[in-house]
């Protein structure tokens, strides 16, 4: 019981993280809707759950990779949440400017075609193991629910809960945004969203930055 009190601030704080990230649409997100509108909910879902498990992948490669990065040198947890941290704050900036801009958000049709719903499945996939900004976004999420010392089970709780938010997550967006209304929807409150995603990941960078120890 110690152990949980002392590592679920973090893993929450992980959680909370990796939640706002999703709700600021990316290419994987905008990926999601497009289709959602122009092949139907069950390509959109075949698609959603295709980024889902590329999510999962870049999470536990950073898991993997960090834990042995610490385990041959104890001090690069200092360097992984620095980074960490001036990545949130960027992230914090492109949400407010993200916010003024007028520019709403557009949805569009992946290029190819139409595919089988195991194509839209891999598509998914491979859209998200090839966004380069994952490897980054990754790194701050474990980081801020990682401390020093911290088991292997913690590691494990924010890679699979991580997981089954961005099933959970990613097939609501392929359900809702299904027709063009609930995307007009979104575009109406895009800039106040934005502007809440901006304040956190400052918050969140900053106390990444300052808490190196």
């Amino acid at each position: 019981m110690d152990q949980l009190n002392t590592y679920l601030p973090g893993i929450l704080l992980a959680y909370s993280a990796f939640l706002l990230a999703i709700a600021s649409p990316g290419p994987n997100i905008l990926a999601v809707l497009g289709t959602s509108i122009s092949a139907g909910r069950k390509s959109g879902v075949a698609l959603a759950l295709g980024v889902a498990t590329g999510s999962f992948t870049w999470a536990v490669l950073t898991v993997l990779g960090l834990s042995a990065l610490l385990a041959a040198y104890a001090s690069a947890l200092t360097v992984i949440k620095i980074a960490g941290g001036l990545y949130l704050l960027w992230l914090g900036y492109k949400s407010l400017k993200s916010a003024l801009s007028r520019h709403d958000i557009e949805a569009r049709e992946l290029a190819g075609g139409k595919r089988s719903p195991a194509g839209y499945l891999f598509r998914g996939y491979v859209i998200q193991m090839t966004n380069p900004k994952a490897a980054l976004a990754w790194i701050a999420i474990i980081s801020l629910g990682l401390k020093d010392g911290a088991p292997v089970w913690v590691a494990a709780v924010i890679v699979l809960g991580t997981f089954l938010l961005s099933i959970a997550i990613h097939m609501l967006y392929a359900l809702a945004f299904s027709t063009p209304v609930m995307v007009r929807v979104y575009g109406k409150a895009r800039r106040g969203i934005q502007m809440l995603l901006g304040g956190f990941f400052g918050i969140a960078g900053l106390k990444l930055l300052f808490s190196r120890t």
